[in-house]
Parts: C-alpha cells; sequence; structure tokens
C-alpha cells in the first residue's frame, strides 16, 4: 500500500505533496532535513493522504495533484485542512 499524502508548513505558508510506503518515516525524513527541496521549509506537518494500491497509482496522483490548472496550495490553509 502506498499513499499521496499534504504537508504544510505553517511559519512559510507552504504545500507540498509526495507519495511514500511510509507515511511516519517520510515526515520525520522531511522534518529531519533530508529532502533537499523541502529542507528551508521545516517543519512540516501532515494534513492529509490518501491510500493507493500500488506505487504506479500513487504516483500518478501525485503527478495530478502538483500539475492541476487548481493546485490545492493556491487554497486557503483552512480549506485544505478541513
Amino acid at each position: 500500500m502506498y499513499f499521496v499524502y499534504i504537508l504544510f508548513s505553517e511559519k512559510h505558508e507552504r504545500f507540498y505533496v509526495g507519495h511514500t510506503n511510509s507515511i511516519d518515516r517520510r515526515l520525520t525524513q522531511h522534518n529531519q532535513g533530508e529532502n533537499p527541496s523541502t529542507k528551508p521549509y521545516t517543519p512540516w506537518i501532515l494534513m492529509g493522504y490518501v491510500t493507493k494500491e500500488d506505487k504506479a497509482s500513487a504516483y500518478q496522483l501525485e503527478m495530478k495533484l502538483k500539475h492541476s490548472n487548481r493546485p490545492f496550495h493556491r487554497l486557503p490553509h483552512a480549506a485544505v485542512a478541513e
């Protein structure tokens, strides 16, 4: 099972979307600065996730979210959290 997750940096008002097979491990890696693209924006909080049966499906949804014409990161923080 894989997960597509959305993180939020309150300090920098920034969203990040990714996929993984372990949300806890991946969130820890993001918050410990192990990912160069998210390191400057720590700390991150988990806003939500969706489960997918396989890695390919998770990756496909991640790319769809990242390249959507109406990206979630343009929404107010409260709209994503609800």
